[in-house]
């Protein structure tokens, strides 16, 4: 057994670690679909159509966005749970297991209850030839129905106005931000993705949004009035203040129209949950009398809000480690914002792991001024097409001048890659990043699966 300098001992990971490489549940669910295929929502509207239209049978919430649209859902169950409520959550991709895609109250729905409501609903999904993410989002919407949810958040997969969900007509519709990512399926440029985006929004449906680039904010404000649909946009310097960032939790205070200002602490880590938290607080508002919680349900709810791989600290054997899933330059830019603020210790050790179709070379300078070296290596899980070889970012990275003096170590092997971050990081702290993947394989390696979830089926 290895032991640090003060005597307590580390449980020391094997040369080569040996997990899956995908969850073995997802082709249990449906074996015969494909990940991708066209991109419309004409599939889903019949295949939900053939199920007597479950997604109409319950009240929603939609939250669409680049960054940080997982986070606002998971806060907006969290309050309405507070609130009383029993409350689905449809949220993707996941880390380690599917399951985590499909919750109900205060955890996944079970595995048995998952296989046996794909089974209700696979015959409509192979006639219509959906694809894995329209299926996940019918037997979601399915499983809610059954179960007799109270309300549902739902969070957009991709974009918004093709996204599958777009099915869905909500209370309130929610858009955090744009950023440049899925520019092959979105635009590639800002106002573009920003229609992309826009396209959740109904007619007379409530939409608020926390983009501040005023020309962002002319599109989403553009389409709401076009279609009838009151608008707000977040304004974090009048809406947000006493903003405090520390390893343990945010603390900040928010002002609401139907609330007051509300003094406000979660343990989801960083200033940029602090504009996350006040966008779902502005979607909350709008509820109906039944649903709409009271402020010892907001406070609670926002106290009490978990969602992993974001920024998440654990010490583990000793060691600190953070996790984000930052996948663009924006996101990359808003962990390292975060690293500065929550002075964890050093020496920082970056354990990165990107897909190839995403713009590592802006993403990964601003990391490297932060940490005294990198580790490049492939994420144990995700799809093979998709994964970069670490050994081209390094050698083109290391050829830039503004990068050329950062320390860069490449280990193909995700769990050689793991266990050299840690032994270098020492007393400091691994910065695991990159991706969902390279997040959701270092979890499953260290035993932090959500919810106790292994991704083994």
């Amino acid at each position: 057994m290895e032991m640090r300098g003060s005597g307590e001992p580390v449980t020391p990971l094997p040369d080569r670690l040996d997990f899956p490489t995908s969850d073995p549940l997802v082709d249990r669910l449906f074996p015969s679909v494909s990940q991708g295929g066209s991109w419309e929502l004409a599939r889903t509207r019949r295949a939900l159509r053939a199920l007597g239209n479950p997604h109409r049978r319950f009240p929603s919430l939609h939250v669409a966005g680049t960054n940080g649209k997982g986070s606002v859902s998971a806060i907006l169950h969290a309050v309405l749970r507070a609130g009383g409520h029993r409350v689905g959550l449809y949220t993707s991709p996941q880390l380690c297991s599917v399951r985590e895609r499909f919750v109900v109250g205060d955890g996944p729905v079970p595995e048995a209850e998952l296989l046996s409501g794909a089974d209700r609903v696979r015959g409509v999904v192979e006639e219509e030839g959906l694809t894995f993410f329209e299926a996940a989002t019918v037997l979601a919407f399915h499983l809610f129905a059954e179960t007799n949810v109270d309300v549902v958040v739902a969070e957009v997969g991709l974009g918004g106005r093709l996204d599958a969900t777009n099915v869905l007509t909500p209370l309130v519709s929610a858009i955090t931000n744009v950023a440049m990512d899925h520019a092959e399926y979105l635009g590639d440029d800002l106002p573009t993705i920003a229609i992309e985006k826009a396209g959740i929004i109904k007619p007379d449906v409530p939409v608020v949004v926390s983009e501040r680039n005023p020309a962002l904010v002319d599109v989403f404000r553009r389409v709401a009035a076009e279609r009838g649909a009151p608008f707000r946009a977040l304004d974090p310097l009048r809406d947000i203040g006493d903003v405090e960032a520390t390893r343990a939790a945010t603390a900040f205070s928010v002002r609401t129209d139907r609330w007051g200002t509300l003094p406000l602490r979660t343990g989801l880590l960083g200033r940029h949950q602090a504009i996350n938290t006040a966008l779902a607080l502005a979607a909350l508002e709008r509820l109906p009398g039944p649903l709409l919680p009271g402020g010892a349900a907001v406070v609670e709810g926002v106290r009490s809000v978990q969602w992993p791989g974001r920024n998440q600290v654990e010490t583990i054997d000793g060691r600190v480690w953070i996790f984000d899933v930052a996948h663009n330059a924006a996101g990359v830019g808003s962990l390292v914002d975060t690293l500065d603020e929550l002075g964890l210790p050093r020496p920082w050790v970056a354990l990165v792991g990107i897909a190839r179709d995403k713009d590592w070379r802006a993403m990964l300078p601003p990391l490297f001024e932060r940490c005294s070296s990198s580790w490049l290596t492939r994420p144990a899980m995700g799809p093979e097409e998709r994964r970069w070889e670490p050994a081209e970012a390094a050698a083109e990275i290391g050829g830039m001048p503004e990068t050329s003096y950062f320390p860069l170590r490449v280990e193909r092997d995700f769990g050689r890659a793991l266990r050299g971050a840690r032994e270098e990081a020492g007393d400091g702290t691994v910065v695991v990043t990159g991706s969902v993947y390279t997040v959701g394989s270092a979890l499953l390696a260290l035993d932090r699966t959500p919810f106790g979830v292994a991704g083994r089926g």
